[in-house]
């Protein structure tokens, strides 16, 4: 199966990369940190009958960093101080984005892109077990949310296949909340654009399998991951801020972040020592 016929706005491809493709992506992704990032922080704290906690799974972006506890990126009110400007894409993943740029130019509508579109954010996240109280446990997942860069989203999948939904809302249970439901496959890409997909519903990974038997990715202590996901958007440029731009309270916020990505990466390190 190397394509589907699916509703407007969708697109899923598989596969989208050959072998050879594929080991060129898991070596490089193996010279990554992931880092473990908290939701909230001292100038975001939680809001009322809310707490603290660690995201469910490790992440690395490129392109810009969105840091949880900045809220990340939503416009249009949240798109002040939240993208902090990060790595460039490898030569390797840049090849595959233009790919996937040029995919979705010819399958969606112009209607679907904004000026200057351009898939320049990537969110790289890891999907697995975490040990927790001596015990394995599965953090394979993601609620219900929606990607609120404008324009298309392209997702590209390794690893074991998961199990994508999209759903009519958060509070809303049961079949009939459903709208469409695809396992996205190892090697896989999905793109997704328009109205209907990008704002009129939310989506989520429900699960994602344990069958390949197989631990990718860098090696995270008290985490083994099974899948890995490259979700691509694309955020206006003078929405992405230097780090020395950022006010005092933000910097103060992600400092220990950048200090730990700076101990394996050189770009994060130039900037703590320009």
């Amino acid at each position: 199966m190397k394509n589907q016929t699916l509703p407007q706005g969708l697109h899923y491809q598989f596969p989208f990369i050959d072998r050879k493709e594929r080991a060129q992506l898991l070596s490089w992704i193996e010279t990554l940190v992931p880092l473990w990032e908290m939701r909230f922080s001292e100038h975001n704290p939680p809001p009322l009958n809310d707490e603290q906690r660690p995201l469910l799974r490790p992440v690395y972006w490129l392109g810009n960093w969105q840091f949880a506890c900045l809220d990340y990126y939503h416009p249009p009110k949240g798109v002040l101080n939240r993208c902090i400007r990060a790595e460039t894409y490898p030569k390797e993943l840049q090849k595959l984005v233009d790919r996937i740029e040029f995919i979705a130019r010819k399958r969606f509508p112009k209607s679907y892109f904004p000026d200057k579109w351009k898939l320049n954010t990537c969110l790289i996240n890891f999907y697995g077990n975490k040990l927790e109280d001596g015990k394995w446990v599965d953090r394979a997942r993601v609620g219900e949310h929606k990607d609120f860069e404008p324009g298309p989203v392209g997702s590209m999948s390794l690893g074991d296949r998961a199990f994508f939904q999209f759903v009519n809302g958060k509070t809303q249970l049961g079949e009939d909340n459903i709208v469409f439901s695809q396992w996205l496959e190892d090697s896989s890409l999905q793109i997704f654009g328009g109205d209907k997909w990008k704002s009129k519903v939310f989506h989520r990974v429900q699960r994602v399998e344990d069958k390949r038997k197989e631990i990718i990715g860098p090696k995270i202590e008290g985490f083994n991951t099974r899948r890995i996901n490259f979700t691509f958007r694309y955020v206006p440029e003078e929405h992405i801020y230097p780090l020395a731009q950022l006010p005092e309270a933000q910097k103060s916020d992600i400092k220990g972040y950048i200090e730990t990505l700076a101990n394996s990466s050189n770009y994060y390190k130039n900037l703590l020592n320009p």
